[in-house]
Order: structure tokens, then sequence, then C-alpha cells
């Protein structure tokens, strides 16, 4: 942190901190009120860190305020080893839940060393098909119709579709409006839903950084003069956890 306002209590310049800015644009400087920041957690680098807060927070949010979970419960996760994937195996685990992650095959030991019990590769099995019940799935990919994937969810479970896609004309409003109605006629729960940024959430996540039971997972780093092949490489749909911009350690505030 580089410099703080008059009024501002609990930073300091120097202060090592992570958080969220208005615009989330990759820049040398950015600023925002004291209330989008916490301390870093000490047992993470700068970029590490600084993947924590979209998709740490739509997983957590999803998790525990959505679906709720508890312990005991089953939980399958698609897209596991992706960002927000990544997340919630952990975080379910530490909820302790019964985790499932769906991935591809080269990411299957990725899955499985994130604490997953049971790891799918959707290249062999059909988890919509496989015969087994969920009570909640957080669908981070959404490549099966909402149908397909409540039948792999428990009488009474909840599916979360959290990928932002949808039909060809309404795009992901289409797909949230079918799970509203199709909520209406059966007790699965069908929950959409958008993340928000919570200063006592990142709290939350450094909390569960410091315990152990969180971890990011980066993929890749690019410099800040790279960053449109950053967004390329996450477009392509086949990262590893989060794509980090990095800034010259030689800045002033910070590096990530």
């Amino acid at each position: 942190m580089e410099a703080v306002g008059a009024d501002v209590r609990g930073l300091r310049p120097g202060d090592t901190v992570f958080g969220w800015t208005a615009t989330g644009s990759p820049a040398e400087y950015v600023s925002a009120p004291a209330t989008h920041f916490v301390p870093k957690p000490k047992r993470l680098t700068m970029e590490q860190a600084a993947t924590l807060v979209t998709s740490g927070l739509t997983a957590l949010q999803a998790l525990r305020d959505v679906a709720k979970v508890q312990p005991g419960q089953t939980v399958l996760i698609t897209g596991a080893s992706g960002g927000v994937g990544s997340y919630a195996v952990q975080i379910a685990k530490g909820m302790g839940a019964e985790v499932t992650g769906v991935c591809s095959t080269r990411n299957v030991a990725i899955v499985r060393a994130l604490g997953a019990d049971h790891v799918i590769d959707y290249s062999e099995v059909d988890f919509s098909r496989s015969g087994r019940r969920y009570d909640v799935i957080l669908d981070n990919v959404e490549a099966q119709p909402l149908a397909a994937a409540r039948r792999a969810l428990a009488p009474t479970g909840t599916l979360i579709p959290n990928s932002g896609k949808g039909g060809r004309w309404f795009g992901p409003l289409g797909r949230i409006l079918a799970a509203h109605v199709q909520s209406r006629f059966t007790h699965q729960a069908l929950r959409p839903f958008l993340s928000v940024e919570k200063h006592d959430d990142l709290r939350v996540l450094a909390a569960l950084v410091e315990a152990g039971t969180l971890t990011p997972v980066v993929d890749r780093t690019y410099p800040l003069e790279r960053a449109a092949d950053a967004l390329a490489y996450v477009g392509e749909g086949y990262a590893r956890g989060k794509v980090v911009v990095t800034v010259d350690a030689t800045v002033p505030g910070g590096r990530a």
C-alpha cells in the first residue's frame, strides 16, 4: 500500500493488502475505499493473494450462503481445477462435505491434491449418468442442460449454475429464468446467483488461508505489458486455477 487517506484507520503505507477495486483493470497503481482491502495473509505471496477475491468470494458465497453446505453432505463441483472450482473444492472440504470434482484427464491429480474425495474425468464418465446423486452441485461449466445436471441431484438437493453461459438469444439470463421456472415444479432447488464483494468475507478467506484450509492455485503469471496474452489464455478455458498479471517489483506498493 503506497498511500492512505487522512481518515483511514487500521491501514498504513507499506502494508501488504488484498482486495478489489471498482474497475478491476490491471495497472501499476489503483485506488479504492479502504473497506475494499484487508491485510494479506502472511503465508501467501502477492501473486497468490491477488487471485483470492473474485473466485474465492464466489466459491465461499455459493457454498456457504446459497447451498448452506453441512458436514457430511455430498458436493459435486464441475470445473474443479478452474478458478472458482479450485477454491470450491477446498472450501467444501473445510465445511466437512464429501467432495467430488469433475475435470479433464490432465487435471485429475491436481483436483485430488486439492482434497477432493472423488474425481471424475469427464472424458470417461458423464456425471449426470453415473447413477450417483449429490446434495449440492456447483456447476462452473454448464456443459449440459439443466435437466441433465438435475439427474445427478438429490431429490431435495441444490444446483447452482455458475458459468454465466446460456442460450443463443438470452445468454445467461435464459438459463437463470429456466432455473427459476423449473424450481416451481420440483423439490430440488435451482439457485443461480451473483457473488458480492464483502469486506467481512475477505477476512473469512484470509482466515481460511492462515488456517491452512485454503491455498490458491496459480497456473501462470504474465507481466503487465502482456495482459492481453493473459486474457487470451484465460479465454481458452483451460487454465488451472488462476492466471496473474504482475507488476514490476521496482514499482512501489506491490507486485500483482
